[in-house]
């Protein structure tokens, strides 16, 4: 049977023991689910940067594409680059662009997990996607689900997000999978709130902030699962879009 966990933090990741696993980077408000939107709003690629002066120095050396900056740091926006949430970056000029993004939580946690074998950006948007993109190209790989987290701490809007794909891979592969506690844990989560995940969302910490400066339109446009079929990949150390545009596999 192929190994499902659930990680709480980015913190929780060993980099030094991700070889032949699949790491799927959760982070629903809003890393993975601008990235998503990105994806869906034509972008060429998304370079996740660790911290906005990285995102500065990608941009400047990117000269085959034009490049859209994007992002926060501390929840705060970073001079002269674009919104980091997704309904705000898609009213930007993206198709055909390369999306350097830098993010507090979400984007640190994709560099975190590039030495896995396979390495998804996931959301609530698009977790149906990844769940079977992951069991038509690693079925048997031992699956790690990372939540981003929230500057070193647990939050419920990825840890419902985790639940989400996680129930998409169980109920999909019925005894297929070898499920942690704390896979079995944001199940139980997803599924008691599946009816209302907007209403999940906007009780945790972040959400209730999110509405507190009237951003609850961008939390309920990323509280919709399965609304997207993108399933951004990392190629190296940039996200494409899963198949055709992959270098490698």
């Amino acid at each position: 049977m192929a190994k499902l966990h659930v990680l709480m933090r980015k913190e929780d990741l060993d980099p030094a023991r991700l070889d032949g696993k699949v790491v799927v980077v959760i982070d629903v408000l809003f890393a993975t689910s601008t990235i998503a939107t990105a994806f869906e709003h034509g972008v060429a690629d998304v370079v996740p940067a660790s911290d906005p002066q990285a995102a500065r120095n990608i941009a400047a050396a990117t000269d085959s594409l034009d490049v859209t900056l994007a992002g926060e740091q501390d929840m705060r926006p970073i001079p002269g680059f674009a919104s980091y949430a997704p309904l705000a970056l898609s009213r930007e000029a993206l198709a055909g662009h390369r999306l350097v993004y830098s993010t507090t939580n979400g984007t640190v946690a994709l560099w975190r997990a590039r030495g896995a074998d396979r390495v998804y950006a996931g959301t609530l948007l698009n977790g149906a996607a990844v769940a079977a993109d992951i069991q038509r190209r690693r079925p048997d790989a031992t699956v790690l689900l990372l939540c981003a987290g929230s500057g070193g701490e647990f939050n419920l809007e990825d840890f419902f997000g985790a639940g989400y794909i996680a129930d998409c891979l169980l109920s999909t592969s019925a005894g297929h999978w070898r499920a942690s506690d704390a896979a079995l844990a944001a199940v139980a989560c997803y599924r008691q709130h599946a009816a209302d995940p907007a209403g999940c969302l906007g009780a945790a910490w972040l959400g209730r902030l999110l509405e507190r400066v009237g951003s609850g339109e961008e939390l309920r446009y990323a509280a919709r699962p399965g609304a997207f079929e993108v399933v951004p990949v990392m190629d190296g150390e940039r996200l494409v879009r899963a198949g055709a545009d992959e270098q490698s596999s």
